[in-house]
This record gives structure tokens, C-alpha cells and sequence, in this order.
């Protein structure tokens, strides 16, 4: 059966509108986990249409999440997703261990090899190529993951070089907390989730596009010798202010028709307690 999910984008609202509705989210049964997203400024335009532009207020993602794990008690929560490039993926192992055993194990870790050029610039963070960003993320991921698993780790790359390290304690899931890898592209990408991830957010897609990025992902597993269905897998749903609540449970339903775990209902508009009781009503069919 398919979970329901809350998304608030961090930005163009108050703390305390955020802080409302995780707590609203968690109190309603309907929704199984709540996600932010990581980002250093604000984003508008196609993507959150009538959100403003990337002037606006952002809060940073990992902080809100540490606050977040002590006003919830029940939902799983996470940023969907991190870029990689931000902070080093030692370090993000470290806030991500850190971070699960504070929310009592109910951390996802959301990786993705990031793409907002303005943000990157301005804070002198290095973005690169398509090709260096994948490169640097396949090489990040490893980390990440033998960090989480290992007592002991040592890792030479291009761009990541980590010696003796060790990441303890480890946090409170087993084998470890769950990675999700967030992204679609066939020949990097899906290769990466494939290797490497517990789950796999496919972002915003429609049913046909899902499938189809979705098989080729099972392609990559079936080549490595991997069971895709050992991948637990999402995909967004745009949530408008005004939009019907019968009609974002038919598209939730669709989409668990063909095999989504998770469908993450994506506030396109300020957060809003009543949006996500209203919803939660629907869903739960009371």
C-alpha cells in the first residue's frame, strides 16, 4: 500500500508556519514522514510557481531538521535532497548519524549530486560539470555509505580522501539509516541508486515517465545482480493551495498502482496547517 508524504520547501515562510504544520503532519496518521528540502536560497520561477525568486527568505535545511526530530515524535523525516557539494560527505555522515539517534531513528538521508548554479557561485562553492557533479557524488555516496557501515574507513578519489576515519556512534537504524538518491538519469544516476541507495525518489514525473525511468532502473539492478524491489521508491506530486484533495488521492493511487512506495505531496505555496488536515481527512477516508 502507498505512503503519503508532506514536503515544505524551507523557504518564503516563517519557522513557525513550518513548525505548525510538522507538528499538524505528525499528528495525522494519514502522512508517514515529512521532508524539507537543502537548499541556500529560495527558489521561484517553473518550479514553485507564485513561490517569489531566489531573493526570498530560506532557512538551512539540517538545522530545521534537528529541531524538527524534537517537536515530531512519530512521522520519518529528511531533505529531500542534499547536495553533495555543499559539505563533505564525511562531515554529512556525521550530522546524518547524529541526526538519527536525536529523531529516535526516523532519519532518511537524502543525497543527489546537486544543481543550482546561483547559489554555488555566490556562496564560492564549487558546482562543475555535469560530468565532475556525478563523478564527485558516485565517489561521495561510497563514503557516505562505508562511513555508516564500517568501524574503520579509508577512501582515496579525485575528489574525496578520507583516512582512518570513523563515524561513531552510528545512529540508531540497522543495518544503517536508510540513503535515498534522488534523480533520474539513466546512465549515471539510476547506475549509482542502483549500486548503492535504499531508496530511490524519482522527483516529478507523470505515471508513464515514472514507469519508464523506473524499468530502466531495473535494468541497472538486473545487471549488477541486485533484487530491485529491495529499493523503496518515491516520486513528488505538485500540491497546490487550491488543489482537490479526491484528485491528489486518485494521482497518489496511480502512481501506487504501478509500484511507487511513497508519494510526497510537494507545497507549491506557503505551508499551511489546514491544507495538510484536509488532505490527511481524504486520505485517511474519514
Amino acid at each position: 500500500m502507498v505512503e503519503y508524504a508532506v514536503k515544505t520547501p524551507p523557504h518564503h515562510a516563517t519557522w513557525q508556519e513550518f513548525l505548525d504544520v510538522w507538528r499538524v503532519t505528525d499528528e495525522c496518521e494519514a502522512y508517514a514522514q515529512a521532508w524539507n528540502f537543502d537548499h541556500f536560497y529560495s527558489l521561484g520561477g517553473d518550479m514553485y510557481p507564485g513561490s517569489g525568486d531566489s531573493r526570498g527568505p530560506c532557512l538551512e535545511s539540517w538545522t530545521m531538521l534537528a529541531a524538527l526530530a524534537q517537536a515530531t515524535s512519530r512521522i520519518r523525516i529528511g531533505s529531500m535532497v542534499n547536495a553533495m557539494h555543499f559539505r563533505h560527505p564525511a562531515v554529512t555522515a556525521k550530522m546524518a548519524t547524529t541526526l538519527d539517534i536525536i529523531s529516535d531513528g526516523r532519519l532518511d538521508l537524502g543525497l543527489g549530486a546537486g544543481w543550482n548554479l546561483e547559489e554555488s557561485d555566490a556562496y564560492g562553492i564549487e558546482l562543475g560539470t555535469v560530468t565532475e557533479r556525478l563523478d564527485r557524488f558516485e565517489e561521495g555516496v561510497e563514503v557516505i555509505i562505508r562511513l555508516l557501515s564500517q568501524e574503520v574507513t579509508d577512501f582515496e578519489g579525485r575528489y574525496y580522501k578520507i583516512t582512518d576515519a570513523r563515524c561513531e556512534p552510528k545512529g540508531i537504524q540497522h543495518p544503517h539509516l536508510p540513503v535515498l538518491i534522488g534523480g533520474g538519469g539513466r546512465k549515471r544516476t539510476l547506475a549509482i541508486v542502483a549500486k548503492w541507495a535504499q531508496k530511490w525518489d524519482g522527483g516529478f514525473r507523470s505515471v508513464l515517465e515514472w514507469q519508464d525511468t523506473n524499468e530502466a532502473l531495473v535494468g541497472h539492478c538486473e545487471a549488477i545482480g541486485r533484487d530491485p524491489s529491495e529499493i523503496f521508491r518515491t516520486v513528488h506530486i505538485p500540491w497546490e493551495s487550491g488543489a482537490d484533495p479526491s484528485q491528489l488521492r486518485d494521482e497518489a493511487a496511480a502512481f501506487g498502482e504501478v509500484g511507487v512506495d511513497q508519494v510526497i505531496f510537494n507545497m507549491q505555496g506557503p505551508p499551511s496547517t489546514a491544507q495538510v488536515e484536509k488532505l490527511g481527512v481524504e486520505l485517511s477516508g474519514r
